[in-house]
């Protein structure tokens, strides 16, 4: 699933690609892709829209129109892609915006899972899902005080608490992995029990993290391409995610894979030990 660094650079490429472009007409191969409204007034909506810019919330892209804001979720294996002309049509296409100097933004999904819905502009801070998530991983936004306060409340498991994206959000599987490698917590710590040290240091983890893999662009995994047709280069630098047997970076021991919510885990046993604590 594309994470906070992938959907960024995607939005960087699509900030080069289409903004100014103006919608001509909107083709919907796969109607269940719009969430709101339905599909055809959707494609109505849309036409003689601007692109004025394309903004980023967690793992949304929000496309701000002249009219309207175009709030879109990846999900799984959504992605988009952009041509100056007519291409040939591939059978995971399931959106078509063609602009009135031709061009052409593709919306593939191989899976169908990814999800559209036109706002009215300026609203999208109180669209459903997005009314919920926590701040960005930015060090002037996320702060420690109410990260602190958050995890003291719950004594779930920390990584299913972090991909819950109410914290902080984000965070998907691979970048927990890699936050809580680098803070040297075991991913099924409960939240509560985890002190202030160790708190502080999970915070600056989950900002480096995230910062270091936007600026590689991402990760690559399987499928995943930036809008400019580009893989991420984040995954040479990965220490936990996909590493089960190489030696962690740190100690030498093995790192193991397990699962934690459903989730495939990757962690080192030596570096990342699940500690028995009282709940203050």
């Amino acid at each position: 699933m594309p994470e906070l660094p992938e959907v960024e650079t995607v939005r960087k490429g699509l900030e080069r690609l289409v903004v100014g472009k103006t919608i001509e007409s909107v083709k919907i191969l796969w109607p269940r892709i719009i969430e709101r409204p339905e599909s055809d007034l959707f494609a109505t909506e849309l036409i003689g829209q601007s692109i004025e810019a394309v903004h980023r919330r967690g793992k949304y892209l929000l496309f701000q129109l002249t009219n309207w804001e175009l709030v879109s979720h990846l999900r799984m294996e959504g992605k988009y892609e952009f041509y100056p002309n007519d291409p040939l049509v591939s059978k995971h296409t399931h959106v078509i915006f063609h602009f009135t100097d031709g061009s052409q933004l593709h919306y593939n999904d191989v899976r169908k899972f990814g999800r559209m819905a036109l706002i009215p502009k300026g609203t999208s801070g109180t669209y459903k899902s997005l009314a919920t998530l926590g701040p960005e991983p930015l060090p002037e936004v996320f702060k420690l005080a109410e990260f602190e306060k958050g995890l003291k409340k719950s004594h779930k498991a920390i990584k299913p608490l972090l991909l819950d994206q109410k914290l902080v959000t984000g965070l998907g599987n691979i970048y927990v992995d890699e936050a809580l490698w680098q803070a040297k917590i075991h991913p099924e710590q409960p939240a509560d029990t985890l002190n202030k040290k160790e708190i502080t240091t999970l915070r600056l983890a989950i900002i480096d993290v995230l910062g270091k893999a936007v600026e590689a662009g991402g990760t690559t995994i399987r499928s995943y391409l930036n809008a400019l047709g580009e893989a991420g280069k984040f995954q040479v630098s990965l220490e936990a995610y996909g590493q089960t047997g190489v030696p962690c970076s740190r100690c030498g021991t093995a790192i193991i894979k397990t699962k934690v919510a459903q989730r495939g885990t990757h962690y080192c046993p030596n570096c990342q030990k699940l500690k028995v604590r009282k709940v203050r």
